[in-house]
């Protein structure tokens, strides 16, 4: 393979500005590329607005028109962050059960309601399963079908009571965004027959 020429190779560290195909101007600072395939990745502001946050970018530049090196880095990059692997390896543990979780939900016949409940506690409450279609939460409280405050059965205490009001203010949340899509249907037909 040949040597890459100027404007082929982005050193680690240096600042880019990339016009992608679409039109989308992206700028920031190289943190990997391949010369092989021609992928450029981009540490760029973050879209949140949090300070101590990144964008990182994937930039296929055979989908770029314009490239331009604002500041070139000559110096050697920085040593690479060391990685946590008992922490990555918890975070993919703990994904793996959520997407088991979600898939036994869908196979069992849990009802659209009783897996979007379920999500809603999953994430105040992490010790929350599935036993056939009943929520258990904290091995202490059961929900069963269809899923109401009613449902919510257990040991009088405050688990019980907390779980009431996370069910309470779903149900709330549900109807709100039901209202709020009930009006926008009637104001997309007044629309149409208008």
């Amino acid at each position: 393979m040949a040597t890459p020429g100027p404007g082929e190779y982005f050193s680690i560290g240096s600042h880019v500005s990339c016009l992608t195909c679409l039109g989308q101007r992206l700028q920031g600072e190289v943190i990997a590329f391949d010369y092989q395939t021609k992928m450029l990745t981009l540490k760029c502001t973050p879209s949140s607005g949090k300070p101590n946050l990144s964008d990182v970018v994937l930039v296929n530049l055979a989908y770029v028109s314009d490239v331009d090196v604002i500041t070139d880095c000559t110096g050697t990059p920085p040593p690479l962050a060391s990685l946590n692997f008992n922490k990555l390896t918890n975070r993919a543990r703990a994904e793996k059960e959520d997407k088991l979780s979600q898939a036994y939900a869908i196979s069992a016949g849990v009802s659209p309601e009783g897996q979007q409940l379920f999500q809603t506690i999953h994430k105040t409450i992490k010790d929350c399963k599935w036993q056939e279609k009943n929520i258990v939460v904290m091995e202490d409280v059961v929900i069963t079908p269809p899923y109401r405050v009613d449902n919510c059965r257990g040991k009088e205490g405050s688990a019980l009571g907390h779980v009431r009001k996370i069910v309470e203010k779903h149900l709330r949340d549900l109807e709100s965004q039901k209202s709020v899509q009930r009006a926008q249907q009637t104001q997309k037909d007044s629309a149409l027959s208008a």
